[in-house]
Formats: C-alpha cells, structure tokens, sequence
C-alpha cells in the first residue's frame, strides 16, 4: 500500500513536472520562434529530466525550481538572439554571393553579381555627381544667366571656312548700287548690313558705303574711320563683291543722289526680297549704276530668304569690326571698370537714355518744377510743332504712353528697380549716354543709391580720349564696346544702341545678363501708393526672370538685330 501511494505521489510530481515544462516551453516559443531542430533538442532534454525524476524526486524538484530555470531560458534566449543574428546577416549577404565564403557559390553567378554590384555603385556615383553639378551651376545670380540656359543654341552665322565660294566674276554682275548710311553709329552700321543683302538679292556690286553727316550729331567720319575696311571686304569675298571707291568708267561721280534718273527713292520701309528683284533690279542692268535714298529699314525680315537674314548676321557680327585702335581702347576701359576695387569685379553697363532731346521726342510727363515743364513745352512745341499742336491733349498721351511701357525710365526709376533686383550699393557701374536733362539734380537719386558710377570721361585722361575727339561716332564706339563686354547690361529705353548690343551679346553666348525692364509693370507699381517695398520686390524679380537676354522664340516681323535666334543661331 505504502509503495502505491509513493508511485502515485511521483505520478503526480512527473505531470505536474512536465506540464509546467510544456507551459514554459510555449512561452519561450511564442517569444523567440525556436527552430524544430531546437525543439526536438528541448524535447529530448525533457526525457531526460523525467526518467531521473522517478529515482530522486527531492533532487528533481530542486532543479527544476523557479530560479535556476529562468536563468537557464536567459541562456537559451542570448544564444537563439545570436543564431537569429546570423541567419539575418547570411540572408543579407545572400544577395551578393560574390562575397561569400561558401565555395558552392559558382564563379558565374559571382561575375554577374559583381557586374551588378558595379554598375550599381557607377550609378549612384553619378547620380550624386549630377545633383552636386546642378545645384552648383544653377544658383541664382546677379551676373550671369543660368548655365543650362546658355548651353541650347549656338551661332552659326560665320564664314564657311574652306566653302565653295558662289560669287560670280566681276563683269557678270548685273552692275553697282551705291547708298548713304545715314543717322547715328548704329543706325548706320544696320543700314550697312542691309546694303550687304541687298547686293546679294540683286546680284549686284557693292561701292563702299558713305556714312552721311548726321544732322544732330553734326560728324563727318568716313567708313575707314570707324571699321576696317580690309576686314570687311576680304571676310565677304564669297558673299558679295565690293570696292572701295565709284569705278573710274563713270566719270559724273556728282550725278549720284543728285539725279533722279540714278536714284530710285520710291523703296518702302521693310520691303520684300522680291521688291528689289522686281522694281530696283530692271533699273540697275539699265543704268548699271544706281544709288538707293533713302534706306532707313529699307529691308524686312521675315519676307526675305532665311540665306540673307543669316548674311546680314555675318555683317553685323563677323564683317563689321572698329578699328584696332577702338577695340584696344575698349578693352583698356573694360579692364579698368573690371579693377575698381582693387582686386577683379564684375561691372554693369547701364544705357541711361535720357538726354534732352529723347525727353521731348517721347512727349511723356516727368517729375520736375513748373519752371522745367514749361520750358519743356516751348522746346517741344518749336521741335515738333506738329505734334505739339495746342498742347491740350498732350496730357491724355502721356498718361497712355507711360501705361504702355513707352516712356524712358528716370535716372532715379533705374536705381529703385536695381536694388529691387538686389544689385548692391558698391555696384561698379559704366554710364554711357549723352548729356543727362536736368544734369546733376536729375542723377542724384541714382548716385545716391550707387555711387560708383563712371562714364569714358572719368576712367581715361582727356590726353587717351583726344584722338577719338575728332569723331563723335569714335566715341560712341568705345560706350558700344565697353556695354558689349560688361558683365550685365541694362537698358532704360529703345533704340538702335541697345537694341544691338542685347543682339550680339545672345549671339555670341548669352552668358551674361542683358536686363530690359518692363517699363509697363514698372509705371503701375511705381503708381500704387498701397505696395510695399516687400511686394515691389517679388514683382521685380519674377517679372525680369524671363529678361535677362537669353534666345527668344521668333514671330512675325521679330526684330533681327534685338533677336537673332532664327537663323543666325543653331541648336547645340
């Protein structure tokens, strides 16, 4: 009897021993996700324990106390952390077997990995390159446009180096015409251009053009005392045929522009290729020569063959060079502008046109006393009677012109927008322009604001500028190429000048800024008593981003010398 009930007794310890044994395991399952092969390991340790409990049941229940088996699954939970650690790490580097140890790995799939692996790795190098690279060229500047933009076209209207020349012997032309290129510098060298494509349309020769004596400008400066002539014919030699002087055979040199029956005056503006093949080449194989007069914007644009739009951007910006004596004064003065301060800056040009006589041409209101707006009314009523008439709605025109974006911008009016663009007060600034209305009172807002403004006359000694004295157009030169190679040029109004220097600055890389401001934007802000400065700030900068010079798109009658996009410039 006493034996049963001792069996029974270490029956009950055995269950109850293996059923705590099976509660622990469960837990320690649910927690670290045992392997089967660990748990037929725990199994058979469980055996183990039972069978040598039925012989010393005190010693079994001392082992299995409380204390000495959670230390036991501390143990069993650090060592299956590591074998999870492992099993992680193997199924990582599982992915790139050509950096296993496991010499099962084939030396196929290594070679492919590792060309994957590579390639991979090239990428992102690049891809970083790249962000890096843009980030770096694409910042926002004061100076120059962004370099992506500046990369799309290129010119491409220079001589064809090694090309077949297509000019005709000299008798086979079909005769001479002969033109006065009148008006200032650069109204001269358009009509120059012109006279270029219009001997190509006719096939015709060209006599050397007479620069006519200015009635404003009062300058009697010939062709060879502005350009090179050498230039100038050997560059077009497979273009056009032209000679220097009136051919020996004509010996009434006087009858031209002084007879009608050698001129043809009845061209109009912006005429048609055609015109001339019709109208002006019957004449010219008649009288063999003729002369053209006038020929102010005697040729259009977008009614001519793409061949001579692209001629004349080979005159403008290849043919027409100054004189050596020019550019290398030019360059002194740039290089003086560049040096200000003591160590290499850029500058800007500014075009600032507002000499008295733009001021009465334009017929706008500007800030001033009574005194100066009375005697701008007698001026403009003794200049342009016509226009004048009574004076009476002279008011009503300004404020539209001013709406429209046609008045010039005062001195003052220029230096609000270029701190708005955020140029800074110690911006080194080169002036060309004639005598400013209203002198020194009308200049202080904008010297206030930047006081390193320079013109020729304060960078050189009147001892370098005496022999470009002797011709106002020489000196307009130097202020055309100065603008040309500054770092940002800035118009205040149209005009010939600025029209050409934005022109040649896009062909010849746009790089740096060319700012035309939208003077109709600017009079409605300048006119809002409600904008803050703030306000003003965000219009200016959004409204110039897209007139900073870069290729524009063309359109009909588009303004060749502003924008020769189409077809003096190619795609990149």
């Amino acid at each position: 009897m006493k034996e049963v009930e001792r069996y029974r007794r270490e029956l009950r310890n055995l269950h109850h021993y293996c059923h705590t044994k099976r509660s622990r395991k469960r837990k320690i399952k649910t927690k670290l996700a045992f392997s089967p092969k660990r748990a037929m390991a725990e199994l058979r340790h469980s055996s183990s324990l039972g069978s040598r409990a039925g012989s010393s049941p005190m010693k079994r229940d001392d082992t299995a106390s409380p204390l000495i088996h959670e230390q036991h699954a501390d143990d069993d939970d650090d060592g299956r952390s590591r074998h999870l650690f492992r099993d992680r790490v193997r199924s990582i580097w599982s992915y790139f077997p050509f950096l296993s140890d496991d010499p099962r790995v084939s030396q196929q799939n290594s070679r492919i990995s590792l060309c994957l692996a590579l390639f991979v790795v090239v990428a992102g190098l690049i891809s970083i390159l790249s962000i890096v690279n843009h980030l770096v060229k694409e910042a926002p500047s004061l100076w120059e446009n962004p370099y992506s933009a500046t990369t799309s076209w290129k010119p491409c209207a220079e001589r064809r180096l090694g090309g077949i020349s297509e000019l005709p012997p000299e008798n086979e032309t079909n005769g001479y015409i002969f033109i006065h290129a009148e008006g200032g510098l650069n109204q001269q060298r358009i009509a120059i251009c012109n006279a270029v494509a219009v001997a190509k349309i006719m096939n015709a020769t060209l006599i050397l053009p007479v620069l006519k004596q200015d009635q404003i400008w009062k300058d009697q400066t010939k062709f060879e005392d502005i350009f090179d002539v050498d230039h100038f014919i050997d560059y077009l030699k497979d273009d056009v045929r032209i000679v220097r002087d009136i051919p020996d055979w004509f010996t009434d040199k006087s009858e031209l522009f002084s007879s009608i029956r050698r001129t043809v005056k009845n061209i109009p503006k912006y005429a048609p290729a055609q015109f001339y093949i019709d109208n002006v080449l019957p004449r010219i194989k008649e009288k063999k020569i003729m002369a053209l007069k006038p020929f102010v914007d005697r040729l259009g644009y977008d009614n001519v063959p793409p061949e001579i739009n692209r001629l004349r951007c080979r005159v403008n910006y290849h043919a027409l060079k100054f004189l050596p004596e020019i550019e290398q004064m030019s360059d002194l003065l740039a290089s003086r502008m560049k040096n200000r301060t003591g160590s290499s800056n850029p500058y800007m040009a500014l075009h600032l046109r507002f000499e008295k006589g733009m001021v009465g041409l334009s017929f706008c209101d500007f800030v001033g006393t009574r005194e100066e707006k009375a005697k701008m009314a007698e001026y403009r009523k003794k200049e342009w009677p016509r226009r004048y008439k009574n004076g009476s709605h002279l008011w009503q025109l300004a404020l539209q012109k001013r709406k429209e974006g046609r008045c010039p911008l005062e001195p003052g009016e220029v230096a609000v927008i270029l701190r708005a663009m955020g140029y800074p007060k110690e911006t080194q600034i080169y002036v060309a322009s004639g005598q400013v209305y209203g002198g020194q009172n009308r200049m202080a807002p904008l010297r206030n604001m930047f006081p390193n403004l320079v013109t020729k006359e304060e960078l050189a000694s009147q001892e370098e500028l005496a022999g470009f004295r002797k011709h106002v157009t020489s000196l307009a030169a130097l202020d055309f190429l100065v603008c040309l190679k500054s770092d940002v040029f800035v118009m205040t109004h149209g005009g010939n000048f600025a029209k050409l220097i934005i022109g040649a600055r896009r062909y010849m890389g746009h790089r740096y800024k060319s700012i035309k401001p939208d003077k109709g934007l600017m009079s409605k802000s300048f006119g809002d008593p409600y904008m803050g400065w703030a306000s003003f700030v965000e219009d200016v900068v959004v409204t110039h981003q897209t007139r900073t010079g870069l290729p524009e798109e063309t359109f009909p009658n588009y303004d060749l010398w502003e924008n020769p996009l189409t077809p003096c410039m190619c795609k990149a």
